[in-house]
């Protein structure tokens, strides 16, 4: 079946990755870096994190409760400062691959896990960036958001969900994402899944997996 659709990520994918921002915050406040993941990573469907992907909890909740996870492993850090730093740079390079994709004959489609705060799906906390991620957003064929579906990635059923909206079977899809944990339902579904670590390496791989000219994304 040809791979015709192309679903990405958007954190860490169309944007840098939240991790970056995490270690910068974790770099200022002196607390080892990488301990936001580890706050995120408790009791991974129930923390405060995940509830609040699922729009389960509202901002107010989530400072609180991220709070005393955050004190339970150690450390003293306000779940509202990790949402300040959560949306990343815009990376021009992959918005100009959607624009290539879309000119020619691409479906693209976004899965993101977000959370109700900010502006938009991206969490933009300036007018300037919500108006950029706004107009990134709408190239889309269709746009999954944990945060308004109530499901959060790697459930198989937010998934099943774009393909469903985007008129697809998961054999036609290519998925991107930061988080491998993310990428191994998409490929058990029948996607091609890449892992992505930086821009040019995830165009590079794209290309590779749709039998596109080397460059042609660059």
């Amino acid at each position: 079946m040809t791979r015709d659709t192309v679903i990405f990520d958007f954190g860490g994918v169309i944007t840098s990755s939240p991790f970056e921002a995490f270690n910068r915050l974790e770099d200022e406040r002196g607390i080892p870096r990488d301990f936001i993941r580890r706050v995120n990573a408790l009791e991974r469907d129930g923390n405060a994190w995940a509830r609040f992907e699922r729009a389960e909890i509202d901002a107010a909740t989530f400072d609180a409760i991220f709070a005393d996870e955050a004190k339970a492993l150690g450390h003293d850090l306000r779940g509202e400062d990790v949402l300040a730093v959560l949306a990343g740079d815009i990376r021009p390079r992959m918005v100009a691959a959607l624009d290539w994709l879309k000119d020619n004959g691409y479906r693209i489609g976004c899965i993101t896990n977000n959370v109700p705060t900010g502006s938009g799906a991206g969490m933009a906390r300036t007018a300037d960036k919500a108006t950029a991620i706004t107009a990134i957003l709408a190239r889309f064929d269709c746009v999954v958001e944990s945060s308004k579906v109530g499901i959060r990635k790697p459930d198989p059923a937010i998934y099943h969900l774009a393909c469903e909206q985007l008129g697809v079977a998961p054999a036609q899809c290519v998925y991107l994402d930061d988080l491998g944990i993310n990428c191994k339902p998409a490929a058990e579904l029948g996607m091609a899944a890449i892992k992505v670590a930086s821009g040019d390496q995830a165009l590079t791989d794209l290309e590779a997996v749709l039998a596109l000219p080397a460059g042609t994304l660059a």
